[in-house]
């Protein structure tokens, strides 16, 4: 091993433990390769903006690893995770590697699915982990209440996320999103919406990522009981017609 891979596993253990997360030398390893894969990846298609391994390692693996930092159950659990709109791999794969969760990870756009299926046969992640291309409106009605977590990263409004999650959730399953700075709109928008999908918010968390590299808030709904529409909708209507408009 390169010495300065030995340096970056150690950077990452030492920043992921600022967040009290407790990694090993065989997951940070497994964490730095999915990573460059990324990176490498990132020449022939277009996956993320981030093209260094010191700032992946702030911007992609610690800010998907935040996850963890709020809800610490995720290390233990064997239960079933659903990444919407997951891209690269953030922040399913980190999780993946990080737990004996079973990851699903779905992403609307068939060639980064076969990047992303790549990378998971890389990186052996084995039968707990599956790649699927598809929109989440439509992957609902195939897996309703199948899932005990849902994640979703950079991916659409506050209440947008709230909507797609809910029909995957089992009864008092989560469901966790990083924002960056969220405003009081987008919240209110949000807490309208979870009344009518059964969801409540149980934690809104703030954290740093190192470097001044971001400001992140992760927050944490449970589905509590069933929603008041049926549910998935058709595609698009939670960005055209959100359900916190039927309140109004």
């Amino acid at each position: 091993m390169l010495d300065n891979e030995i340096e970056y596993e150690n950077i990452l253990k030492q920043r992921a433990l600022q967040y009290g997360i407790a990694i090993n030398d065989a997951e940070a390893c497994k964490l730095l390769q999915h990573l460059k894969l990324v990176i490498e990846a990132n020449k022939s298609i277009n996956l993320t903006r981030i093209t260094s391994i010191c700032e992946g390692i702030n911007l992609h693996i610690l800010d998907s690893l935040l996850y963890i930092a709020a809800n610490e159950s995720i290390r233990e659990s064997s239960g079933k995770l659903l990444d919407i709109g997951t891209g690269a791999g953030f922040p399913g794969i980190p999780i993946d590697i990080c737990s004996p969760m079973h990851v699903t990870m779905i992403d609307s756009v068939g060639k980064k699915v076969r990047v992303l299926q790549s990378f998971v046969d890389e990186l052996k992640l084995g039968n707990k982990t599956e790649c699927i291309q598809s929109r989440a409106e439509e992957f609902a009605n195939d897996r309703s209440e199948s899932f005990e977590l849902v994640t979703a990263r950079a991916v659409a409004k506050l209440s947008t996320l709230i909507e797609y999650a809910t029909p995957f959730l089992k009864l008092n399953g989560k469901a966790v999103f990083s924002k960056g700075r969220l405003s009081s709109d987008e919240f209110e928008h949000a807490k309208l919406t979870a009344q009518i999908c059964g969801m409540k918010l149980v934690s809104r968390e703030t954290f740093e990522l190192p470097d001044e590299s971001g400001h992140r808030e992760l927050l944490t709904y449970v589905r509590e009981k069933d929603p008041k529409v049926r549910l998935p909708r058709r595609n698009g209507l939670a960005k055209s017609e959100p359900l916190y408009m039927k309140l109004k």
